[in-house]
């Protein structure tokens, strides 16, 4: 798997959720803030988000895309004057309006949802994209999120046989040319973070060594090599641009490997341990313990499968 790929499967948690809303004006829709990312897709007609934190408002029309990476509390209106209501997730997973949205003027048709994340481990990927990401309707330079945009408009305006399968691969579709076209642009002018460090040749080359063989016993001389710098050159290049250095970037990776490992299947300790490079089991638990805060086994424990062969 690619980068970005890998960075948000470590993430994700569940199915992506969503809700189309029709409303006509005057309307207002006030989100709280979550642990995820928010999305909204204006289908038809136009309408504000209100970013909030002071930002100015920012007018969408139809096809418009914008993303809030951090779940931060923000809102949507026919116009910036307003009034919200909440707009909440009851028990049974479906969404409610506090409110109506019946007026009698101009109508908006928009697609909002949010993708679940674990934040307790955040790839710094995602963590380092900005508050809000917005893909106009205009975006030329990213015709392949277009084309996903409209896919997913057609099927919810006429869904057919295999919508319910469909629906949630084309918001994950969403989401990954969403980041795509959002690193991208930045890539153009960014001189340090992840962004620059995907479009570093050097730099990639080395972030994919790691994730492509994470059990190997890398050294940064040896990521050097995949990277062509010599190994002070490499360390610093590293340094700049992804802010970590590239051990400590290895050995958080395998950690998040082994957290996923222990909550998504039965292999026992020894297994794990070696597939994130740790040929001693205890220098395994003492290393994801320090990183976790707990144990491999009372991690498991809590977090996922108990059918495990050993326990620690």
């Amino acid at each position: 798997m690619d980068l970005l790929s890998e960075a948000i499967t470590a993430m994700r948690s569940g199915r992506p959720e969503s809700f189309v809303s029709t409303a006509s004006a005057p309307w207002g829709l006030r989100f709280g803030a979550r642990d995820g990312v928010a999305f909204h897709i204006v289908l038809r007609g136009s309408c504000w988000l209100l970013p909030g934190n002071g930002e100015a408002p920012l007018a969408l029309g139809a096809g418009d895309v914008v993303l809030r990476p951090h779940g931060t509390a923000h809102g949507l209106a026919d116009d910036p004057e307003t009034p919200l209501v909440d707009i909440v997730q009851q028990t049974d997973g479906q969404w409610a309006v506090n409110g109506e949205l019946t007026g009698s003027g101009a109508t908006t048709r928009i697609l909002c949802g949010a993708y679940r994340l674990k934040r307790a481990r955040e790839h710094p990927l995602l963590s380092g994209l900005p508050d809000l990401i917005y893909a106009p309707t205009d975006i030329g330079a990213h015709p392949e999120l277009r084309a996903a945009v409209e896919l997913l408009g057609r099927e919810l305006e006429r869904p057919g046989p295999g919508s319910d399968a469909i629906l949630p691969s084309l918001l994950d579709t969403l989401l990954l040319y969403v980041m795509r076209a959002c690193l991208t642009d930045e890539a153009k002018t960014a001189s340090s973070g992840w962004a620059a460090a995907l479009a570093d040749p050097a730099i990639s080359a080395a972030l994919h060594a790691i994730h492509d063989l994470p059990a190997h016993p890398w050294t940064v001389e040896a990521l050097g090599r995949e990277a062509g710098l010599s190994r002070a050159a490499f360390a610093q290049r590293f340094m700049g641009t992804v802010g970590q250095p590239p051990l400590a970037y290895l050995t958080w990776w395998r950690m998040t490997l082994a957290g996923q490992a222990l909550t998504q299947s039965a292999a026992n300790m020894r297994t794990i341990a070696r597939q994130c490079g740790y040929a001693s089991e205890f220098t395994f638990v003492r290393a994801f313990t320090r990183e976790y805060g707990t144990s491999p086994g009372r991690y498991r424990r809590t977090h996922g499968s108990s059918e495990t062969g050993d326990d620690h």
